[in-house]
C-alpha cells in the first residue's frame, strides 16, 4: 500500500509534515491550495479515516498512524480560528501520471 506525506503551513506560519498510509489524500486535498482551518480538518480527517479503512481491509486492522495524525491535526487546528487558512504546500508522492 503506497504511503505518502503532505506538508502544510498553519495560519501562524509554522509548517508540519503529515503522514498518510494511502494516496487517498489526493482525493481530498490539493498541493498549493489554501483551506479554511475547519474545512482542512474535515477534509484531512475524512481522508485519513478512509486511509485507515483501506489498511483495515487489506491487513485486518486499522492504521494507528493515521488515527494519530488525525488527532494531531485536530489538536493543532483547535488553536486557530475556523476561518483562518491552512496551505497545503506539498504532497509526495504525486498521483501516478503526474496529476495533483
Amino acid at each position: 500500500m503506497p504511503e505518502m506525506t503532505f506538508d502544510v503551513r498553519w495560519p501562524d506560519g509554522t509548517t508540519a509534515s503529515c503522514y498518510s498510509p494511502s494516496l487517498v489524500m489526493h482525493d481530498h486535498l490539493q498541493a498549493g491550495t489554501r483551506y479554511p482551518v475547519a474545512d482542512f480538518v474535515e477534509r484531512s480527517s475524512r481522508a485519513l479515516q478512509k486511509a485507515s479503512d483501506r489498511v483495515r481491509a487489506r491487513y485486518g486492522m486499522g492504521c494507528a498512524s493515521a488515527v494519530q495524525q488525525e488527532a494531531e491535526i485536530r489538536q493543532v487546528a483547535s488553536a486557530f480560528d475556523a476561518a483562518a487558512e491552512v496551505e497545503v504546500l506539498r504532497m509526495e508522492p504525486p498521483l501516478p501520471g503526474g496529476a495533483a
